[in-house]
């Protein structure tokens, strides 16, 4: 029964390194260099010692993992996998088989479960929390204008007759004339032509905030008006056509509009507040 206790011991603490790892370095802990291993199992064993307080608590007794959340969770972490022999592979890599990393995430679930429980005790948000947060955090809540854009690119590219930089203007610029007809052909330009993934989708780059393409671009398409179509346009990759399809000015939003996501967040907040000082009393 030792034995098995111990064995127990150590392929928790095996998980909670490869967490911890991925997390701090975003490698395996056997890919790990000496100092970044020391650093992962120092923190490891913080976190087991913490995990073991919580599940010893009297907030512990009636904590339960149902089996369909753990199926859940264990198929979020497998599918991040490309194949299933990939994960079982890297789980015996770092010293996991099925049985034991199941055995750990459900622990870890549970420690959630009871710190969960535990943040119901926060005190409630009332209206008036709402209210003041609002109008002592005016800069939050400011929007900044944004411009609905599609666009359509040929990149340059003189190993390839048709993208060397004079190929490829000329047939930019004959793409940009058959829009100046109609301009309603640019869903079917874009996907005939344009060299982007947004092609699939007839161009679209959604609603843009000012400094988020190329500068080029970013300047062409803050200086027009709704409905416009840019000039062509050049940038690293190749040249552009740009449509401005709707502007939408800088605003800030109403107390009704922000009241939803502020009580999530003070509510976050709360329960946050109340579980450290839970875990500090712990200690």
């Amino acid at each position: 029964m030792a034995e098995a206790a111990v064995l127990a011991y150590l392929e928790l603490k095996t998980y909670l390194e490869l967490k911890t790892a991925q997390s701090l370095f975003g490698k395996s802990p056997v890919e790990l260099a000496a100092d970044e291993r020391a650093r992962v199992r120092q923190q490891a064993d913080r976190q087991f010692g913490l995990e073991a307080r919580v599940l010893a608590a009297p907030e512990a007794r009636d904590a339960m993992v149902p089996p369909v959340s753990l199926q859940a969770a264990f198929d979020e972490i497998r599918q991040r996998y490309p194949e299933e022999n990939e994960f079982f592979d890297d789980l015996a890599r770092n010293g996991l088989d099925h049985a034991s990393f199941i055995a750990a995430l459900e622990r870890e679930l549970r420690v959630e479960a009871i710190l969960e429980k535990v943040g119901t005790r926060a005190t409630q948000v009332a209206d008036i929390d709402v209210d003041l947060y609002y109008h002592y955090h005016p800069d939050q809540f400011r929007r900044p204008e944004t411009r609905r854009a599609r666009h359509i690119l040929v990149t340059i590219n003189p190993a390839m007759p048709d993208n060397t930089a004079e190929a490829a203007r000329a047939r930019i610029e004959a793409i940009a004339a058959r829009l100046n007809k109609s301009l309603k052909r640019f869903d079917e330009q874009a996907l005939k032509h344009s060299e982007c993934p947004t092609a699939m989708q007839g161009g679209v780059l959604g609603d843009v905030p000012q400094g988020q393409l190329y500068p080029e671009l970013d300047a062409a398409l803050f200086s027009m008006q709704a409905g416009q179509l840019s000039g062509v346009l050049e940038s690293p990759l190749g040249y552009h056509l740009l449509l401005c399809e709707s502007i939408t000015p800088e605003r800030i939003l109403s107390l009704n509009q922000a009241r939803a996501p502020i009580r999530e967040m003070l509510e976050k907040r709360r329960k946050r507040i109340c579980q450290q000082a839970w875990l500090k009393q712990l200690q």
